[in-house]
C-alpha cells in the first residue's frame, strides 16, 4: 500500500486511527510496551475422568438377608488350588469369616453337617447371553447382536438384558452359577460392553448388576464379521479386512482419548461426545476390560501386537480353541484363555481343537477357564471341567480336582477385574458358595444348597427355597423348576 497515492479522504481517516491508537497506549498503564500484559487464567478443566458420566446406569444391587451359616465335616475346595478334607466353613454378614479343620459357631448360627460333600465358590460364567438371548427363544428376544456394523462399541449388553429370563434360575439351580458375564453377540468387531452380574432375580437389571465390576468390551475376530458384512458387500470381508477396521477404529479412540484429556486437564470446550469412543476411551485409560472371541492361534497373537500399538489389553480371548498352540504367549502377555471342553468343528476356525486344551494351559502356567456360551452349557461347567481334567490325566497332565475348580471360579474372577471380592472362600470375600451332594465332577452330583452374599437362594430339600422367574409363575413347561 505505500507505493500507492490514497485519497485524500482516506488518509485523513488512517491518521485518525493511528493517533486514537497511540493515546489509548500511552494512557493505559504508564507507557507498558504492547504485549507485555498478562494473559487471562486458563480456568482449569473437570478433572481426570470428570468430563462426564462414566457410570450412568449404576448397580442398585442389594444383597438378600442372610444368618450366620457354619458347613461342617466338608471337603473344601477353596477355589484357588487348595483343598481341606474333614473342613469347616464360617460365613455371616454376607461375606466369608473362616475356613479349617475347626471352625467354632458363634452363637445363634446355623450349622450344617456336609459329610460326604464338597463346599465350593460359586461358578462364575465369563461368557453369557443370558437376559440378552432369553428363553423362550424367539425372535421378539433376539437382542444379543446389533448386526447393523462392524463397529457397534456404543451398544450396552444391559441395555438388552430381561432380568427375568427363566434361565437364571436355571443357571443356578442345575449349575451353581452365582456370577456370569453378560456379552453382546460375535457379529461385529466391535460388539459392544458387556456387563457382570450377581445372579439374583429383580426387577431391573441395574438391581443385578455386580457392584463395583468393571465393563467389559465385547470384540471378535475371524469368521463371524468377515462373514457377516461381506455377505453384505462392505468391508470387511477378509481377516486382513477384520484388522484394517479394527486398527482404524483404535486410531480414532487414542485421537478422541486425546482430546478429552486435554479437556479434563485445561478446561476450555469440551470436545463432541461420541458413545462408541467413549467405550474405546475407557479400555485405553484400563478401566474396560476386552473380551475377545477368537479361536484361531494366529489371530490372537495378530491381536496381542495390534493391543501393543495401541496401548490397551486383552483381559481373555473367549472359545480359544487353539489357546494351547500360544500358552507361552498367553502366559507373557497376562491373558486368560476361556475355552470349552469338547464344543468344535461347526465351523473352520473351530477344527483345529483337543481335548487337552485346558490342560496344556495350566501345565504351562497360563491362566485358563471353562465358560458356556450355552443357556444349556452354563447348567453343567462342573461337568464340562470334569471332560477336560480326565482328556488332560489321559495325555498324562495330572491336575488335582482342586487346582481344577480354579477354572471355575477364581480364574474368571480375574479375568473380569473382581477377584478381590469373589472367586475364593477367602476371609473377607463374598459368601458365593455352593454345596454339592457329592463330588462336584460326577454327572450324578448335583448343588444341594446355593448361597450368594450369605443368602441361602436355593435349598434342593426345601421347594419354597427355589428362585422362580415371574414370567414363569403360572405357566407349566418343559423343566419347571416351581
Amino acid at each position: 500500500m505505500a507505493d500507492r497515492i490514497l485519497p485524500a479522504g482516506l488518509r485523513v481517516l488512517l491518521g485518525a486511527v493511528a493517533a486514537s491508537a497511540l493515546l489509548a497506549g500511552c494512557a493505559s498503564d504508564g507507557g507498558a510496551k504492547p504485549g507485555s500484559a498478562s494473559a487471562p487464567p486458563t480456568k482449569a478443566g473437570p478433572g481426570a475422568g470428570k468430563g462426564y458420566a462414566h457410570d450412568p446406569f449404576p448397580s442398585t444391587y442389594k444383597a438378600y438377608p442372610g444368618v450366620p451359616t457354619l458347613v461342617t465335616h466338608v471337603t473344601i475346595f477353596d477355589g484357588e488350588g487348595g483343598r481341606i478334607d474333614n473342613g469347616s466353613v464360617l460365613f455371616a454378614d454376607g461375606k466369608i469369616v473362616g475356613l479349617g479343620q475347626s471352625v467354632e459357631a458363634p452363637a445363634g448360627a446355623t450349622v450344617i453337617d456336609g459329610t460326604g460333600k464338597t463346599l465350593t465358590p460359586g461358578i462364575i460364567d465369563i461368557h453369557s447371553h443370558l437376559g440378552d438371548y432369553p428363553s423362550p427363544g424367539v425372535q421378539a428376544n433376539s437382542d444379543g447382536n446389533e448386526a447393523t456394523s462392524p463397529v457397534t462399541a456404543e451398544v450396552w449388553a444391559e441395555h438388552s438384558v430381561w432380568p427375568q429370563d427363566p434361565g437364571f434360575s436355571r443357571a443356578l439351580v442345575n449349575g451353581g452359577v452365582t456370577t456370569l458375564q453378560i456379552l453382546p453377540g460375535s457379529a461385529n468387531l466391535f460388539g459392544g460392553r458387556s456387563v457382570v452380574v450377581k445372579n439374583v432375580y429383580a426387577r431391573t437389571e441395574q438391581g443385578m448388576k455386580f457392584p463395583g465390576a468393571p465393563y467389559g468390551l465385547k470384540m471378535a475376530c475371524g469368521e463371524n464379521p468377515k462373514r457377516v458384512y461381506g455377505s453384505k458387500g462392505r468391508e470387511p470381508s477378509t481377516r486382513m479386512g477384520n484388522i484394517a477396521v479394527d486398527r482404524q477404529t483404535w486410531a480414532r479412540a487414542v485421537e478422541y482419548k486425546r482430546k478429552w484429556d486435554k479437556y479434563e486437564k485445561d478446561g476450555g470446550e469440551p470436545p463432541a461426545r461420541d458413545i462408541a469412543m467413549d467405550t474405546l476411551r475407557g479400555v485405553l485409560a484400563g478401566e474396560i476390560l476386552v473380551q475377545n472371541h477368537c479361536y484361531r492361534a494366529d489371530e490372537m497373537a495378530i491381536v496381542m501386537d495390534m493391543a501393543k500399538e495401541f496401548g490397551y489389553h486383552v483381559s481373555a480371548f473367549h472359545h480359544a480353541v487353539e489357546a494351547y498352540k500360544i500358552a507361552d504367549l498367553l502366559k507373557e502377555n497376562g491373558t486368560c484363555a476361556a475355552v470349552w471342553a469338547d464344543w468344535w468343528g461347526f465351523k473352520m476356525e473351530s477344527y483345529d481343537a483337543i481335548g487337552e486344551n485346558l490342560a496344556l494351559l495350566q501345565k504351562n502356567g497360563a491362566c485358563a477357564m471353562i465358560h458356556s456360551d450355552d443357556a444349556n452349557g452354563i447348567q453343567r461347567l462342573n461337568q464340562e471341567v470334569a471332560k477336560a481334567l480326565a482328556s488332560g490325566r489321559h495325555a498324562g497332565i495330572d491336575i488335582s480336582d482342586a487346582v481344577a475348580w480354579e477354572w471355575l471360579t477364581y480364574n474368571p474372577a480375574k479375568a473380569l477385574g473382581i477377584a478381590d471380592k469373589t472367586g475364593s472362600l477367602k476371609p473377607g470375600k463374598m459368601a458365593d458358595v455352593v454345596l454339592w451332594n457329592g463330588n462336584p465332577f460326577s454327572a450324578y452330583t448335583r448343588p444341594e444348597k446355593v448361597w450368594i452374599d450369605g443368602a441361602l437362594l436355593y435349598d434342593a430339600n426345601d421347594p419354597k427355597r427355589r428362585p422362580v422367574s415371574d414370567f414363569e409363575l403360572g405357566q407349566p413347561g418343559a423343566g419347571d423348576t416351581k
